[in-house]
């Protein structure tokens, strides 16, 4: 009986040793716990407290001028590695923006479309879109860094223009357009669409019984989607072609860069009907609205129709009037107004959006190559080069950006958003 009631005993002792060493696991970890979260408060309190005063700095940013903007920018690109994460931490993927171009909500489709047909009205007194609110904070010093550069090195800009008039494109062929039934069909016969990068029409729906328009895909990464079209103005003889490009590629964008005639000359072609509608060949393009948005631009709406398939869409043009051929606008600030309030319009399309001045080049590209670049810092890119950039734009059609003003206003426009953005980060 004895040896019965030692056995039974065994177990009791087995549980007690390993309740106590359960509970000495459980102690522990509530300690490690304990211990790991009051490291992440101490990190998140020091990076708080570092972008604080990065936004104190950049609050100042707009207003300095010369050696005071230098030196701000100096001071902000020695603060880069002050706010970078801990190297054995990740950025966190959640930190980097959206792009610009999706950040508003919109109704759907265009702006100007809820507006009864051929209404026109002025929205001058309309507050100006807001900076786009979130880009992560190493992107920014980046961006920033790269324009303290220029800044620093009044030379650099010299030479990337130098070496981008020296570029030269391959393969540059412009046999198809420059046939001699495609030739009258350009504006200019400096600035050709490309034989391998260019915008082929439907013969069976041309009116011309030729493929040819002076327009060219411009893609970012993905070949198989543009993300633009760049073409000329439409000549008289060229509507027809404008709008079954506008058909074919599916696009409910137009921005227009240049005024219909300026000093005397014409510089395109007035392409759509001042009220009710007009017929080019088989499609039908009806003026629902037009809104004036302040002196610079205004934005129209239209209906498309295609007659044979008697299809409908809505197309929203975008134009900006004070913009002169081989100029630059008179400041950053108007051009980024209008590219949020086209890309406010364009959120979540897949189509291209179709940019054409006079030739299709000069005004066309600097408003590309802007919206590229911030569209790659928006979706987190780390590195930025506007003239590798301009040299893409290129290879895709000739003579993109035709100035070295404009190639500089494209880059104080980009620095002057970013730095819109930067300073209202929370």
């Amino acid at each position: 009986a004895s040896q019965g009631s030692e056995i039974s005993a065994i177990p009791g002792k087995y549980s007690q040793a390993e309740s106590t060493k359960f509970l000495a696991l459980t102690v522990a970890s509530i300690l490690c716990i304990a211990g790991v979260l009051l490291a992440s408060s101490v990190l998140y309190c020091l990076r708080h407290r570092s972008h604080h005063k990065l936004k104190e700095k950049l609050s100042n940013l707009g207003t300095d001028a010369g050696q005071d903007a230098t030196a701000t920018y100096q001071e902000l690109c020695r603060q880069r590695m002050a706010v970078k994460p801990p190297a054995d931490r990740a950025e966190p993927t959640s930190s980097r923006i959206n792009s610009v171009s999706s950040q508003y909500s919109d109704g759907g489709g265009g702006g100007a479309s809820a507006v009864s047909p051929s209404a026109r009205s002025s929205l001058s007194s309309w507050s100006e879109e807001p900076a786009q609110p979130n880009m992560d904070i190493s992107t920014g010093h980046m961006i920033l860094s790269y324009m303290e550069d220029h800044l620093k090195n009044k030379n650099r800009l010299e030479k990337e223009w130098e070496a981008l008039c020296a570029y030269q494109a391959e393969p540059n062929a412009c046999t198809v357009g420059l046939k001699d039934g495609n030739a009258k069909k350009n504006r200019s016969l400096a600035v050709v669409a490309y034989d391998h990068c260019r915008i082929t029409l439907r013969l069976e729906n041309s009116q011309g019984n030729s493929d040819y328009i002076n327009a060219s895909p411009i893609m970012d990464h993905d070949p198989r989607n543009p993300a633009y079209i760049a073409t000329q103005g439409p000549l008289p003889s060229t509507v027809a072609d404008f709008w079954q490009m506008v058909w074919e590629n599916g696009c409910v964008v137009i921005v227009m860069l240049t005024p219909l005639v300026e000093n005397g000359v014409k510089q395109c072609y007035h392409y759509w009907p001042d009220e009710g509608s007009n017929l080019y060949h088989i499609y039908e393009v009806n003026l629902v609205s037009e809104h004036i948005w302040c002196d610079d631009f205004l934005v129209r709406s239209f209906y498309l129709k295609n007659m044979q398939t008697n299809e409908t869409r809505t197309v929203t043009q975008f134009h900006f009037l004070t913009w002169l051929n081989q100029n630059v606008p008179e400041t950053s600030r108007t051009l980024l107004d209008f590219r949020r309030k086209v890309n406010k319009c364009y959120r979540g399309r897949a189509c291209p959006i179709i940019v054409h001045c006079s030739d299709g080049a000069g005004r066309s590209g600097t408003y590309i190559l802007i919206d590229m670049v911030l569209n790659r810092m928006a979706k987190g890119a780390k590195e930025m080069d506007m003239a590798a950039t301009l040299e893409h734009l290129r290879d895709q059609r000739p003579d993109m950006v035709q100035t070295k003003d404009q190639f500089a206003f494209a880059l104080t426009t980009v620095a002057e958003e970013v730095n819109a953005i930067l300073k209202a980060l929370p």
